[in-house]
């Protein structure tokens, strides 16, 4: 079998993600707080980048050459050195313009920031330190506050604690009914049952049919059937009712009221504002560094002769990044606020009225109507978020199917979820709304809509089932 080589041309079209744009694309997906946590990497590894401020607005003390030196660079100049002129490229490229130019409007007034919170085992450390207790008492107390979980609950064993604490175990029983006293009621309870049984021991009147349900019946009550409660105890339904709202009252996990977590603090991307009778876009360019290329290093390309041929060669390099760096962003910024544009263009009613007057809208419409690929719309509104008159949204919240509706309308499935909670809020206690029920309704309103769907949106509202609705 012989061999032969040959030669042919075959022509291809092939895809080519280059660094750069590779990071324009990443660039549109950030975050507001990453994007600037990225510029400011970019402004430490890249010398050329530095942050238009006033201090930097004047000149940082770089002689522009004079006529006899730009004589003696081309002299001195190597005839195989770039003749690129960077002065032409450089004209109206190296600095951060914002995009669109930022209307004369007054923001939102930001809320003043919480300080942080007591927690719970602060809370509970300060009374325990003003109750007279003995010292083994006090070491076995401390070592309980420090096992109770963010609910208040207590799950270690008093062995445990008693060897922690080095005391008796009668000891450390004394010291959790102690901590078990304090306030908020119901805490270092070691189970759900203890919990309300410790809260109903502090309520006045008499609570004695509620300790017995809470002990016996919780997954009756929980199924709501207080007829056969009634019967089996052989007091009155009203008798179960009332000790039902006392029940109620009461606070499963005590210990939440004094979390420490952080409150998580959005600051929006871009604003909506109502000017007069007009809607405007404002992006949020408020603490994201304005960048331009250093003149100092604009200066140094244009001595040539006096640079070596690697120091022009890595100057040049980061030039390049810095320009497409600063390009990029203005391209981020664009992109947003045309997308944002657009989503409002087709949600104008909801920020007039709301959420009710929401329309279904689809990544593949917003994408139509700036010439864009429906990717580059979804990676710009990816950890995005609007300040509207309607309050603050995710930009991805506006986008939704259509339910269908009475003349071949479609209805936004956030507007169907929404009057579903309204009919749960408007029911009758005493005969609170099956799914089925809900589909009737909403079908004589014109919104054709499956009981799994209602059922769906149950789920998600954490409503329970009509029959643990009910109110006797």
């Amino acid at each position: 079998m012989a061999f032969e080589t040959k030669l042919s041309l075959r022509q291809t079209q092939q895809m080519i993600m280059t660094p750069m744009l590779q990071q324009a694309i990443s660039l549109l997906q950030l975050s507001r707080l990453e994007l600037v946590q990225k510029l400011s990497q970019e402004m430490e590894s890249n010398p050329l980048l530095e942050e238009i401020t006033p201090e930097v607005l004047e000149d940082r003390g770089v002689m522009a050459p004079t006529e006899e030196s730009r004589e003696e660079a081309v002299e001195g100049r190597d005839d195989k050195e770039s003749d690129f002129d960077w002065e032409a490229y450089l004209d109206g490229a190296s600095d951060y313009a914002a995009y669109p130019p930022r209307e004369d409007v007054e923001l939102p007034d930001l809320e003043a920031k919480l300080t942080r919170p007591r927690s719970l085992a602060d809370h509970l450390l300060f009374q325990l330190h003003l109750s007279p207790v003995s010292p083994e008492e006090l070491r076995a107390g401390e070592e309980i506050i420090g096992n109770l979980d963010e609910n208040g609950y207590f799950h270690a064993s008093l062995e445990e604690i008693a060897a922690a604490a080095q005391v008796e175990t009668a000891v450390a029983e004394r010291a959790l009914r102690i901590v078990q006293g304090f306030e908020p009621a119901g805490v270092g309870a070691r189970n759900f049952r203890e919990c309300l049984t410790i809260q109903l021991d502090g309520l006045p009147g008499d609570t004695s049919l509620a300790k017995k349900l809470v002990e016996h019946y919780l997954e009756d009550l929980e199924a709501r059937r207080l007829p056969k409660i009634a019967e089996k105890l052989n007091v009155s339904l009203q008798a179960v009712q009332e000790a039902l709202a006392q029940i109620s009252s009461l606070d499963p996990k005590p210990g939440r009221a004094y979390t420490t977590e952080d409150p998580r603090y959005i600051t929006p991307d871009v604003y909506v504002l109502k000017v007069d009778d007009r809607y405007v876009v404002v992006l949020n360019d408020e603490g994201l560094p304005r960048l331009r290329v250093s003149p100092y290093y604009r200066r140094l390309l244009s001595l040539r002769g006096s640079n070596t041929k690697e120091t022009r060669e890595y100057i040049e390099g980061k030039m390049r990044s810095a320009l497409w760096l600063i390009r990029s962003i203005e391209q981020r910024q664009r992109t947003l606020y045309r997308v944002t544009e657009s989503i409002f263009k087709y949600q104008r009613e909801f920020l007039e009225k709301g959420i009710p007057s929401l329309r279904p809208l689809t990544l593949r419409e917003v994408a139509e109507d700036i010439s864009m690929h429906e990717s580059t719309v979804s990676r710009v509104t990816t950890n995005k978020y609007v300040h509207t008159p309607q309050g603050l949204y995710e930009l991805k919240y506006f986008f939704h199917r259509g339910i269908s509706a009475a003349g071949g309308e479609a209805v936004s499935s956030i507007t169907v979820k929404d009057l579903v909670r309204k009919l749960f809020l408007s029911e009758d206690a005493g005969k609170p709304l099956s799914d089925q029920k809900i589909v009737e309704v909403l079908k004589k309103r014109g919104i054709d809509i499956a009981r799994r769907t209602v059922a769906k949106y149950r789920g998600q509202l954490k409503v329970p089932s009509s029959a643990r609705r009910k109110k006797f």
